[in-house]
């Protein structure tokens, strides 16, 4: 099973997505600091009616970075343009994007760590002077040619912040990180989408589906579309969203098949481990990023696995979810080990 196919961690939007998308930031629900300090940015860039600075959005997948830069071009009352890294493979590419800017309009960049160099070279000009250098022709009638651009705020999003060069990091003057969400702040994201289904929901029905969400609005809205169906036009309760996330294999800390098939791979296959990634992911035939990006992640936050540098490791909570009884000779590895 591929990852991209994976019910919970899908990068498909669904139909309703722009629907229950939140347009503003005061319908942007969960990080108070940071929706303050966006606003703050934003008003300071209407008022002196010029370019907003630009803005690095990075976090775990499905926290609201796309969302995000939706409402900024909106808070400003500009053009919204967006593309995706892997789609600029040529500099001609990024020009075309660029000189089609219109003043003060946003440019949104997802997954934007995975910027061939080239045309990394080309948006540092285009970042800090508004100027556009390019190359023309080969060989030795090759010419340089430099356009000038309308000011405009790039909004890059990424998932791995650690993978972007330094000075392409640097060019960013707002970066922002987003966090996994608390489920209280999921259950109001989880009623507010249930209004515009036009879905009748009460306070334990949302904070169930709240709680098995893995911190993560986009599988929030998921899981409440799924519950739907299995509502059948009824008040959706916390009886009904547990009946319909038991069967689709959903268990009460927001794990899944996958996660399941993980932590019981470390736990009897390898005996609690130490076990390497590459080990791991042979056993599970997955890839090592699904690994690492969408299975690991939410596992660790839960203090289920840790990652060391021999390798990962079940912890006695890992157990404990599993319903087994952790090893007697089990040793925790020495936390200064880690900081190594």
């Amino acid at each position: 099973m591929q990852n991209k196919e994976r019910f919970l961690d899908a990068n498909i939007p669904d139909d309703m997505a722009a629907t229950i998308r939140p347009r503003t930031l005061s319908d942007f629900i969960g990080h108070e600091s940071l929706k303050q300090n966006l606003s703050v940015f934003v008003s300071g860039a209407r008022s002196r009616r010029e370019a907003m600075d630009h803005v690095l959005l990075y976090g775990p997948p499905g926290l609201g970075k796309t969302t995000l830069a939706h409402i900024v071009a909106n808070e400003l009352g500009t053009n919204f343009r967006a593309t995706a890294a892997p789609m600029l493979t040529k500099q001609g590419d990024l020009a075309a994007i660029l000189t089609a800017l219109e003043p003060m309009d946003v440019l949104f960049i997802d997954e934007i760590h995975r910027l061939p160099t080239a045309i990394e070279e080309v948006l540092y000009s285009a970042m800090e002077d508004f100027k556009l250098d390019i190359m023309l022709g080969e060989g030795p009638s090759a010419k340089s040619v430099r356009i000038d651009l309308p000011p405009f705020t790039l909004v890059g999003a990424t998932t791995r912040s650690g993978l972007l060069s330094t000075p392409l990091r640097d060019r960013f003057g707002i970066p922002m990180r987003l966090e996994f969400y608390e489920p209280e702040e999921l259950m109001k994201i989880v009623k507010r989408g249930a209004k515009i289904m036009q879905l009748e929901m009460t306070e334990d029905g949302a904070m169930e589906i709240a709680k098995r969400s893995r911190g993560t609005p986009r599988i929030a809205g998921r899981l409440l579309r799924r519950v739907r169906d299995f509502a059948l036009n009824k008040a959706v309760t916390a009886d009904i969203a547990d009946m319909a996330l038991t069967r689709l294999e959903v268990d009460n800390s927001g794990l899944d098949l996958m996660d399941r098939r993980y932590l019981t791979c470390i736990a009897l296959k390898y005996g609690g481990g130490p076990v390497g990634a590459e080990t791991l992911c042979a056993a599970l035939s997955e890839e090592r990023d699904t690994i690492e990006e969408i299975i690991e992640p939410y596992l660790m936050q839960l203090g289920l696995v840790m990652r060391t540098p021999r390798g990962r490791v079940l912890s006695q909570a890992g157990y404990r979810h599993l319903g087994m009884a952790a090893p007697k000779n089990m040793v925790q590895p020495d936390l200064l080990e880690n900081l190594k």
